[in-house]
């Protein structure tokens, strides 16, 4: 009887705490996917390769998004790029980067609700609807080629970048250390809590990939904790127009988007894609390289 007494008051103990921490997921979700940096990271951010310019823009529900918008000193239209930055990005340093990152484009880096001058809380839904506007208000300017305008997405912001490219006619997308969904990520992390269940922001862009039509250029970091490459692996294996998948050497999930040999390649693949320069295809079968896999091919571990 007393066996009993406390093999219940165990099972008890145990499910009090299952669901004290299924709470408390559910009610700081928002800060387990989002962490929003107010300050900039470059305090005057100018691109040498651009005019910049600072601009403030307004969502469909009157929030005020700040970022900036950079054109090539030459007379357009230009080929145009989008850029959506990582869960703790503030997205100033795109500036600074772009005459290398972006060179002969034009760029719109805008930070997301709640991030450097930008109002508002971040939410999944809000990003997409705010990108999908933003890519609007770029390919309308004059100074762009409505037709060529590419979507980059770095870690959370791959996957806005996905659910852009999927509603609007995106040239190219690059996705760098991207994820198969923040859901199953999630689910690695919390293995025990029901996170199907109270997860709102669940950025599935594997469910998106084998709809997308343009052109993607995946970059891996060398080393990555925060989105292992079994999770990317999946996004890989079903994305239907993959171009090429990447590892950069010397590379983690932070500091991929600032190395020299990362940016070589966007700006190669970009430029190669726009028609601005034909550089030789890289070879898959160098160090460094994963070749594209079909989306019939087995998943490797």
């Amino acid at each position: 009887m007393n066996h009993t007494r406390k093999v219940a008051g165990v099972a008890g103990a145990l499910s009090f705490l299952w669901v004290g921490l299924t709470a408390a997921i559910a009610a700081s979700q928002r800060k387990l996917v989002f962490n929003p940096t107010v300050k900039r990271e470059v305090a005057n951010p100018r691109s040498s390769g651009h005019r910049t310019r600072a601009i403030v823009l307004r969502a469909k529900d009157g929030t005020k998004l700040s970022g900036w918008l950079m054109t090539p000193q030459v007379v357009g239209p230009h080929p145009a790029v989008l850029y959506f930055g990582g869960r703790s990005e503030e997205v100033s340093w795109v500036v600074r980067d772009a005459g290398k990152l972006f060179p002969g484009m034009a760029v719109l880096a805008v930070n997301y609700r709640g991030y450097g001058a930008s109002q508002g809380d971040p939410a999944e839904q809000h990003m997409v609807e705010d990108g999908r506007l933003l890519f609007d208000w770029l390919a309308e300017r004059h100074h762009v080629d409505a037709g060529r305008v590419a979507v980059v997405g770095r870690s959370l912001g791959s996957g806005v970048a996905v659910q852009v490219a999927l509603a609007r006619p995106v040239h190219s997308l690059v996705l760098i250390t991207p994820y198969d969904s923040i859901l199953a990520i999630a689910r690695r992390r919390f293995r025990a809590v029901p996170v199907g269940f109270v997860l709102r922001h669940r950025f599935e862009s594997v469910k998106y990939a084998p709809e997308l039509t343009a052109p993607t250029y995946v970059l891996r970091a060398f080393s990555d904790d925060i989105v292992p490459h079994s999770h990317t692996d999946l996004l890989v294996a079903k994305l239907g127009t993959l171009h090429l998948d990447e590892i950069v050497p010397g590379s983690d999930h932070l500091n991929i988007p600032y190395l020299e040999a990362t940016q070589t390649r966007i700006a190669a693949f970009l430029r190669q894609q726009f028609g601005l320069a034909h550089p030789a295809p890289a070879s898959p079968a160098r160090v460094g390289v994963r070749p594209a896999l079909a989306p019939q091919e087995p998943i490797p571990g």
